[in-house]
């Protein structure tokens, strides 16, 4: 029976570990204990034994690869198929050369290890997806944090999940190591159903016990298999050989791995005087580019398919919504912001800090919440068979934000009651967390009117879609410096920018919608008139 030795957990943490030397080749017979492979983690050179006796069919790995934890070490044929156990003519030469000291300090390590591993109680549990709120029953596994066999804190963040409204982060209830991750990315996970399985200790001290062993077998290896020399750089023996011979001192060479280890990629290009970062960073860029690709658009030119889901498929259908049960009209105008620019240039030295942006929106929101105290309907809402209209008392201006998991409409509660400070602070809250697709869904619902800042990206006048239940959404075309004749008609160089409304036409009409936006651009245009419109 062929049979594959699962690289097992070296502790600390520690998911994977480098390939410093096989002991053994495809082809030989080995015993129990026999040394096979020395692994280096970040923390010690270890050697791995054999568990069983056989021949050694298969070996995974590469001298110097990365192996990873819970997965296939190598391949051995055991001697229940007609292996000669007792025949160690053919065992390795390596065997032989193997210091008594170095096999004796395995043999304990295992012994020990397997020791406090019986008889160290361990509960398996199930992380069940919780109830995310608003009905959500179900969401998309955007991407794992974790890996299986990694060891995990309470609190620390495990995945990242996609609901209908946002990005949503689950966090982990217990200490303990990941044993089961239940989806892939992009698979969809379902509310109260398992998520990842997750062991925890039932005590602590056999917990101490079972580190203490592993950094005791770790200071052991260390002790007996080569010392570290030249500095604190993280790298394997045989990185710091090649360093060595290459007369380079480790501690010098930038390592291009994680945690900054240092390659032996990295040795060579620091000895031919550069640095393997842009090589690495064109080899990185290749394959990460190729990674996204799918196969059969790498070998072919066939179509790609994508699914729409998470955001992008709740905003398509949100919008076939808006605009098949909507009478949408829009209205256009233009606004001169020169005065308004300048008077934000001097308030940002000011103020501006990295918890506050001051932009030109705080302004926009704030002129807006004192135009619809004058013009309420602006902020209203319809039921949907269009019968009732309801006036809403808060001010929670919406803006739409480009988001790298698709469009998402944050707002502003209460703009009404809040200064121009405190609505930037809001801003540069939520436009952060839009950007990383981590805003909370509190933050996206309970809008009452929008606004798309779509000239951020070009772009002068747009055809906006109502954001339902809203009446009215706003369009900010890009500021533009054009030639304008003054009062004594002379041209002079302002600062233009085209707004585009588009509105409900079941509840408001033209004039009103035009009236509105002659009083919030008298705010903007002057804005020594919104200074003593407030109160």
């Amino acid at each position: 029976m062929i049979k594959d030795f699962i690289l097992p957990d070296i502790g600390e943490g520690v998911v994977e570990c480098e390939l410093v030397d096989w002991m053994v080749k495809e082809g030989d017979v080995v015993v129990e204990d026999q040394p096979i492979a020395d692994v280096m983690t970040d923390k010690a050179l270890v050697q791995i034994p054999a568990p069983h006796a056989g021949v050694i069919t298969k070996l995974y790995y590469a001298k110097g690869d990365i192996a990873k934890v819970h997965a296939p070490l190598y391949a051995v044929e055991l001697e229940a198929t007609g292996v000669n156990t007792a025949d160690e003519s053919r065992a390795p030469s390596t065997q032989e050369t193997a210091t008594e000291a170095n096999e004796e300090t395995s043999n304990e390590v295992a012994r020990n290890v397997e020791q406090i591993s019986q008889t160290t109680a361990r509960d398996v549990e199930e992380f069940l997806l919780p109830d995310i709120g608003e009905g959500i029953v179900e969401c998309e596994l955007v991407e794992w944090l974790v890996a299986e066999g990694d060891i995990v804190t309470e609190d620390q963040p495990i995945a990242d999940v996609m609901t209908d409204k946002a990005l949503v982060q689950i966090p982990a209830i217990k200490n303990g190591k990941i044993v089961k991750l239940h989806y892939r990315k992009g698979q969809l996970a379902k509310v109260h159903e398992p998520l990842f399985a997750i062991e925890v200790e039932s005590t602590g001290t056999q917990v101490e016990a079972a580190q203490t062993v592993t950094h005791s077998a770790a200071v052991s290896e260390i002790v007996t298999s080569e010392p570290v020399a030249q500095g604190k750089a993280l790298a394997s023996p045989a990185v710091r050989r090649l360093a060595r011979s290459l007369d380079i001192n480790i501690a010098n060479v930038p390592g291009t791995g994680k945690n900054g280890r240092v390659y032996k990629e990295d040795v060579e290009a620091f000895a031919n005087g550069s640095t393997a970062n842009q090589t690495s960073a064109s080899k990185t860029t290749t394959v990460s580019n190729s990674a996204a690709i799918p196969a059969n658009i790498q070998t072919t030119n066939a179509d790609r398919v994508e699914p729409i889901k998470g955001v992008k498929a709740v905003m398509a259908k949100m919008m076939v919504e808006s605009v098949s049960t909507i009478p949408h009209f829009t209205y256009c105008e233009e606004f001169d912001l020169t005065d308004l620019v300048a008077l934000r240039a001097e308030m940002k030295q000011r103020y501006s800090t990295d918890e506050v942006k001051l932009t030109m929106m705080p302004f926009f929101m704030k002129a807006m919440s004192l135009a619809i105290n004058e013009f309420p309907v602006l902020n209203s809402q319809v039921n949907p068979d269009c019968t009732e209209l309801t006036y809403k008392m808060s001010h929670n201006i919406g803006m739409a934000v480009d988001s790298k998991v698709g469009l998402l409409v944050p707002n502003v509660k209460d703009v009404q009651s809040k200064t121009i400070l405190e609505v930037a602070a809001e801003i540069t809250r939520l436009t952060t967390a839009a950007r990383s697709g981590r805003v909370s869904p509190a933050d996206l619902k309970g809008g009452t009117i929008s606004i798309s800042n779509i000239g951020a990206l070009g772009g002068t006048v747009a055809t906006p879609i109502i954001n339902k239940p809203e009446v009215a959404i706003v369009a900010l075309g890009k500021l533009q410096t054009l030639p304008r004749f003054n009062a004594n008609g002379e041209v002079e160089a302002r600062k233009i920018m085209q707004v585009s409304w588009s509105g409900d036409h079941r509840v408001i009409d033209g004039g009103t919608i035009a009236r509105f936006c002659n009083l919030w651009k008298q705010y903007l245009e002057q804005p020594q008139e919104m200074l003593l419109a407030m109160r």
